[in-house]
């Protein structure tokens, strides 16, 4: 539940949990309590209610049922692609990883580790959109190419990349590809048979499940190295007992988002502009990030010269934003914003305000009234 009084725009770097998903959850973690691996009833029950899960987020996911791979979270899941796709390419000769300069670092972080194995990164910049140029990758994908791995959507900017162009320039080098959907899935269409990926990441914490589940999927026939070793579970692909409670989550979470998406893109996208729409008519040197490219309709990445964020955020006692990515830690500026080209200026003072399912039109006034005394308390401070 939100605290009293406390509006929460910060649905980018983690979701509530919607009521009707831990509802469904609350049965396995109580009387539901089997191992999926059990042969008795309880275990039965529990592994049934594991596949339906895996066979709701395939639907939505326009993913092989088989192919779903629970794990811990959006991380485990990107580690999981990056590191297999790494080893399969180094056992064909093929020793380069291509990403884009804005990657989680669940996915730069892994490359980067890579290189004792021998492994060179090729990182891709992006335009003033925040978006990755298809003309760029087709020039740095070639014959060494072991894997390419693109976000869906940028978590700071909601920037939407050309996953299914970068995904056929691999296809037809003879790479994998990969997209960390963490942000996108739920809030947009994101089909991995329309994508073309081989591999797909979503972490449920983002998508109104519990944190500390997630899943990759990964495309028919494609046998990835595990990442960890031990008992048979997940068909031999990920070991450890299913944490059944947040998988269930998961899968209602998941057909939950199929059921709305559509709706709920609409409605959010409207709040998201006209929340810019009044920013920057109040706020003067505003300006919207990534505002040329596809976005997800509930992210605002917006900045504010002669602010910095950390002391806007210090006068918004009441409403919860970022300035940036929660997962990138604090202290030295976005590199997504510097990747961009942003001027320092307007970087220092970002904002990521991202909506969600409890926003409400009437938060958007209130929302735009407390961002702009805030900035111009900043502002004075100097």
């Amino acid at each position: 539940m939100t605290p009293a009084g406390l509006l929460y725009l910060d649905h980018n770097a983690t979701t509530p949990i919607d009521p009707r998903v831990l509802e469904a959850m609350l049965p396995w973690l109580r009387e539901g309590y089997g191992n999926p691996s059990s042969p008795h009833a309880l275990g039965v029950r529990a592994r049934d209610a594991v596949e339906a899960a895996r066979a709701d987020a395939a639907a939505l996911l326009g993913a092989p049922v088989e192919g779903v791979i629970f794990t811990s979270g959006g991380t485990e899941s990107d580690n999981h692609a990056v590191t297999g796709a790494a080893r399969l390419g180094l056992r064909a000769g093929r020793d380069e990883l291509v990403i884009s300069a804005v990657e989680h670092p669940a996915v730069s972080g892994p490359c980067r580790e890579l290189a004792s194995l021998g492994c060179r990164t090729v990182t891709l910049g992006v335009d003033g959109d925040c978006r990755v140029a298809v003309d760029e990758a087709a020039r740095a994908i070639g014959p060494r190419t072991a894997l390419v791995s693109v976000m869906h959507a940028n978590n700071e900017t909601g920037a939407i990349q050309p996953v299914a162009a970068l995904a056929a320039l691999a296809r037809a080098a003879g790479a994998l590809s990969h997209t960390d959907a963490a942000q996108s899935a739920g809030k947009v269409p994101v089909r991995m048979d329309e994508l073309g990926v081989d591999m797909l990441t979503v972490a449920g914490h983002k998508l109104y499940a519990p944190k500390g589940v997630g899943l990759l999927c990964l495309r028919e026939g494609l046998r990835l190295p595990n990442l960890m070793f031990g008992a048979g579970h997940e068909r031999g692909r990920r070991p450890g007992t299913e944490n059944v409670a947040a998988i269930v989550g998961l899968g209602r979470a998941c057909a939950i988002a199929g059921q709305e998406l559509a709706a709920e893109a609409a409605r959010l996208a409207a709040l998201r502009d006209e929340l810019a729409r009044l920013l920057c008519a109040a706020v003067p040197r505003t300006a919207v990030h990534a505002a040329g490219a596809e976005r997800l309709p509930n992210t605002l990445s917006i900045g504010f010269a002669g602010a910095v964020a950390g002391s806007v955020l210090a006068h918004l006692p009441d409403v919860a934003v970022s300035a940036g990515a929660a997962c990138h830690g604090s202290g030295g500026g976005s590199s997504v914003l510097s990747a961009m080209g942003v001027a320092p200026e307007l970087a220092l003072g970002t904002l990521r305000i991202s909506l969600g399912r409890g926003t409400r039109a009437q938060d958007i006034p209130h929302a735009a009234a407390a961002i702009t005394l805030a900035v111009a308390a900043a502002r004075a401070q100097g």
